[in-house]
């Protein structure tokens, strides 16, 4: 085959799909002083800003999730066992409810609310401020992939992720962007996700 037939051969490459960054949690709550704050999560908010803001265009839709407890019921619990239980955190209303202030510049398309009278981890499990869950969100968008990011990797990024794949979408979860409650909990969660089906990779 001569190179004037390999230059006018059609273009073979697939378009990309419609793609959604979910910033999970990214709340003072879950920071370093937060009521269950994890090492490390400081730094995340603010490298999921920088990231965001370089790749927005990236994105059909960028959607936060935030807990927003309000009674979740035995979810708090004044003698914790930090697996089913907590100390309240998320407490709608209060600062530490509120995005991380690194995040003040995202808009984020959609904010979903999770947890209000409920222990909920995954943001499937949210609404929006028109009560749409955010599958719904993503289906009305047509988004057929997503990027999952935030606080914490073992807890609510891990089922965020897990819930993605479950509806069919083609799901990463950027390692660098995201961290966390314990090195153990976070290597069990980097397994599960793996063995599921969804994509461990850096941002970069």
């Amino acid at each position: 085959m001569t190179s004037d037939a390999v230059q006018s051969l059609p273009d073979q490459s697939s378009p990309e799909p419609r793609r959604a960054l979910l910033v999970v949690d990214v709340q003072p709550t879950f920071c370093e002083g937060g009521a269950l704050g994890v090492e490390g999560g400081d730094a995340v908010a603010h490298a999921v800003a920088d990231f965001a803001a370089a790749h927005r265009d990236d994105y059909v839709l960028v959607v936060t999730t935030q807990d927003w407890h309000v009674d979740p019921g035995e979810h708090f619990s004044d003698t914790p066992d930090y697996v089913d239980t907590w100390p309240p955190h998320g407490v709608a209303g209060t600062a530490e409810a509120e995005l991380h202030p690194a995040l003040a510049d995202l808009a984020p398309d959609v904010s979903v609310k999770k947890g209000e009278y409920q222990a909920a981890y995954s943001g499937f499990e949210g609404v929006d401020g028109q009560g749409r869950l955010l599958a719904d969100v993503l289906r009305e968008a047509q988004i057929e992939a997503v990027d999952v990011v935030g606080i914490a990797e073992s807890h609510c990024v891990k089922a965020t992720a897990l819930d993605a794949l479950q509806l069919g979408l083609a799901t990463r979860v950027f390692t660098d962007l995201t961290v966390p409650v314990s090195p153990d909990q976070g290597t069990q969660a980097r397994v599960e996700m793996t063995a599921a089906g969804v994509e461990l990779r850096p941002s970069a």
